[in-house]
């Protein structure tokens, strides 16, 4: 048998097995219990009620337009027209809506971990070109009491799925939480931002594989920033080159920007 024949035998095997696991187990909507023809997709109702973020989007921090008009000349939002963030970019695959927390939701609280994989492809997709240009995949972390209380950090299994999507290395514990920060949900901006100040630090020892590398933050929704901002002004002052961001999902509120 040639090398270049070799292979055929092992790709029919694995059709075979994925036949098998899809007849045991049919694959299901990743937001509803309809099957599909295949993992990791969304069902033809729940694809359409899916709002994936495309252009008109602020270039910086990523916020969808309603309009392309109001983006401007600098493609700039109101909000980072005012005061740029930390970070040199950020992009995310859905506007954080309905349907994305009926996904995010049950991945973050409800120990659906097996989501981390196919989400994680939408993520590649909307941030192809911040991966493109990384070194290194950063997960903003959890506190250590919130992370026993979970049990894991979905930040964490969203960038490790990315890392072998894209091939680009992760650093799981390049950052830390020093304290302990409350819910940010009901905050304001700027009362968020207080929180978070002072809030992150990088890991004794990871200084050095943080230097001179473009880093990119990996986390499930960004809102106001708050927390993009202070993981981006640690990983910045260890000596990174660059720090941006891919979010699962945005915050498109306007009281936000």
């Amino acid at each position: 048998m040639s090398a270049a024949a070799a292979p055929r035998p092992a790709r029919l095997l694995q059709r075979c097995g994925r036949g098998l696991l899809d007849l045991l187990l049919p694959p299901l909507c990743l937001a509803c219990d309809r099957p599909v023809a295949a993992p990791g997709q969304f069902c033809a109702a729940c694809f359409q009620g899916v709002t994936f973020i495309t252009a008109p989007f602020c270039v910086r921090c990523g916020a969808p337009f309603v309009y392309a008009a109001l983006a401007g000349g600098d493609g700039l939002c109101a909000h980072c027209r005012q005061q740029s963030p930390v970070f040199s970019r950020a992009r995310a695959a859905f506007r954080y809506d309905a349907m994305a927390r009926r996904l995010i939701l049950p991945f973050k609280h409800g120990d659906r971990t097996d989501l981390a994989r196919p989400l994680a492809r939408f993520m590649a997709r909307a941030g192809a070109a911040l991966l493109e240009e990384a070194d290194l995949l950063v997960p903003v972390p959890l506190h250590r009491t919130r992370l026993l209380a979970r049990r894991y950090n979905q930040a964490a299994l969203l960038a490790g799925a990315l890392a072998r999507l894209s091939g680009r290395k992760m650093l799981p514990d390049a950052l830390r939480r020093v304290r302990a920060t409350p819910m940010l949900g009901d905050l304001s901006a700027r009362a968020r931002a207080e929180t978070m100040a002072g809030a992150i630090a990088v890991r004794p020892g990871r200084a050095a594989a943080i230097a001179g590398r473009r880093i990119l933050l990996i986390d499930d929704v960004l809102t106001t920033g708050a927390t993009s901002n202070a993981c981006a002004r640690a990983l910045l002052a260890a000596g990174a080159r660059a720090v941006d961001v891919l979010a699962l999902a945005r915050v498109a509120d306007p009281r936000f920007h």
